[in-house]
């Protein structure tokens, strides 16, 4: 399993949109310049994230986007199994997979199982506001830097 850019960047798109939601429908075009996405991509993603009920478009002028719930209602394993599909290492444990003929004999499929327990218990643990909360306080650490104070490093979540 690995997680696309698709997935990252719409962890992205939804914490740049959670930390800027305060001011109003947050702008496509503004987020595509501070994450360094393309404007393209990002509306293929926010269409994804729009259509499922996560984010809410407004048009017009003052158009954007804007969360439809607090950050704190989004897990992480939400955003990327919406954007990436299911999470399973391995084809057999695919919701929609076959049984596979040697299930009963696969010497495997019990690490394969507890892999795939592990990575959802570990994506569902965390959720916008936390992922929001380390963007902050790196973004504060950097600030401090420039400013000739040495910042600490933020735990990861």
């Amino acid at each position: 399993m690995k997680i696309s850019t698709k997935g990252r960047y719409a962890l992205r798109l939804m914490i740049d949109v959670a930390i800027h939601d305060g001011q109003g429908l947050v702008s496509l075009k503004d987020v595509a310049a501070r994450q360094q996405i393309s404007m393209k991509y990002l509306e293929q993603i926010a269409g994804t994230l729009s259509k499922a009920g996560m984010l809410r478009s407004g048009r017009g002028a003052q158009g954007g986007y804007c969360l439809t719930r607090a950050p704190e209602r989004y897990t992480v394993g939400s955003i990327l199994r919406l954007t990436e599909g299911d999470l399973a290492p391995v084809a057999c444990l695919e919701p929609e997979a076959e049984p596979c003929e040697r299930r009963a004999a696969c010497a495997t499929l019990d690490f394969w199982t507890g892999l795939y327990a592990t990575v959802n218990d570990y994506v569902d643990r965390f959720t916008l506001a936390d992922l929001v909360r380390t963007e902050q306080e790196k973004a504060e650490g950097r600030s401090a830097g420039k400013s000739g104070t040495a910042g600490e490093e933020a735990p990861a979540p």
